[in-house]
């Protein structure tokens, strides 16, 4: 299964590879699928959601791709991924919570994702369409917090459009380049260490005010 993974990331991630794959609607169809999983169905915390965007932009760009069509399809797809995504927190959100670990959900995912809706309010909506595992969680918290719709989907329609336009954007202009064509997959690393960068800081902050107390009652 590992195999099948990094050989899926591998094709994803490769203009050359993934190309070839999207002939026609049904490619455009597989895109929207996958940027659809990555919110709509609380499973795609371990999907390259920026790094594919920015791959598709490149192959666009290198005019094997309408860019137009690109950007409707996955703003559509991420609009509609994170309504589902916030409909099911809606409807099945203590269940969804309650819920044993498995090798795709962790609940540790969903509780941090909590924390950091709660610090943000409405606007994680937004920031969470930048970083990994939050972008993931965020609908679906918002509606267990019981976020007001209309207030909710003005927030996904602008992060929405937002994060498939810069990424889709950022691939079509860059991908021209020569040194990115020369390093392609050190800039794909690049792109996912921006992306996780977010997480990490907020990680370590956590930490760090965990430790605080106990310092604190140490030295008393």
């Amino acid at each position: 299964m590992l195999e099948r993974l990094v050989e899926f990331f591998r094709t994803v991630l490769s203009p050359q590879l993934l190309v070839p794959l999207l002939t026609g609607w049904l490619g455009y169809g597989i895109l929207f699928a996958i940027v659809f999983a990555e919110t709509g169905l609380l499973l795609g915390f371990f999907l390259p959601g920026d790094s594919l965007l920015f791959t598709v932009g490149v192959a666009a760009g290198a005019g094997r791709l309408n860019i137009f069509w690109v950007n409707v399809l996955l703003m559509a797809a991420a609009i509609i991924g994170d309504t589902v995504g916030y409909l099911l927190g809606r409807h099945t959100g203590p269940r969804i919570f309650s819920r044993p670990d498995s090798r795709l959900f962790h609940r540790d995912h969903l509780l941090r994702t909590q924390a950091f809706y709660e610090k943000h309010g409405g606007k994680t909506i937004v920031y969470a369409r930048f970083i990994p595992i939050i972008r993931t969680f965020a609908p679906f918290v918002a509606g267990v917090a019981g976020m007001n719709y209309a207030r909710f989907i003005s927030f996904n329609v602008f992060g929405g459009i937002g994060w498939v336009f810069s990424m889709t954007m950022l691939g079509y202009t860059l991908g021209s380049i020569p040194i990115v064509q020369q390093h392609f997959e050190k800039v794909i690393l690049l792109i996912i260490a921006v992306s996780v960068a977010p997480i990490l800081v907020h990680y370590l902050s956590e930490r760090r005010k965990r430790r605080r107390p106990a310092r604190t009652k140490v030295s008393r």
